[in-house]
């Protein structure tokens, strides 16, 4: 259980990964975001960390893992921390269409829908490598579940960064 997703996506903004519902402006809706007082630094890193947690989907034990990985890399340490997340398997299948949300995508590698180098892996957080060959298993109910996907993702507009 992730929380109360829509409260999240009104409080730190667009979050196209985290679900596919779509917000409903309120006129009686008080914006508690944007206030008078000055916007600390301090404030402006935590939401942006808050944003990449929950759009991926991590805890803040795994987002710190990436932030030892990336710092260790050689190269912009905030680049080399969105190149890791990026390549996790559950983003990935995200990217490619076959769910409509990344929790989505985490529950098909859950449920070993998905196989990578004829490999079945069931491991959302799995680092993809260039070149490795992901693949729909052979069962009739994996090939319904994300034909259906496919098709209603042409729908949505998602950022293709």
């Amino acid at each position: 259980y992730r929380g109360p997703r829509v409260k999240i996506i009104r409080r730190l903004g667009a979050l196209p990964g985290l679900t596919s519902k779509i917000l409903k402006s309120k006129s009686s809706y008080i914006d508690r975001s944007t206030s008078n007082k000055k916007v600390s630094q301090y404030r402006i890193r935590l939401e942006e960390k808050q944003k990449l947690r929950f759009h991926y989907g991590l805890t803040e034990r795994q987002l710190l893992k990436y932030m030892r990985i990336a710092r260790k890399a050689k190269g912009s340490t905030g680049q080399v921390l969105l190149q890791l997340l990026e390549m996790r398997l559950d983003n990935t299948i995200f990217r490619l269409g076959m769910s409509s949300t990344i929790p989505g995508a985490r529950q098909l590698v859950n449920h070993r829908h998905i196989s990578i180098n004829n490999d079945i892996v069931d491991i959302p957080s799995y680092n993809c490598e260039p070149g490795d060959i992901i693949t729909i298993r052979n069962k009739q109910k994996s090939r319904s579940i994300i034909t259906k996907n496919i098709s209603s993702f042409q729908k949505l507009k998602i950022p293709s960064h």
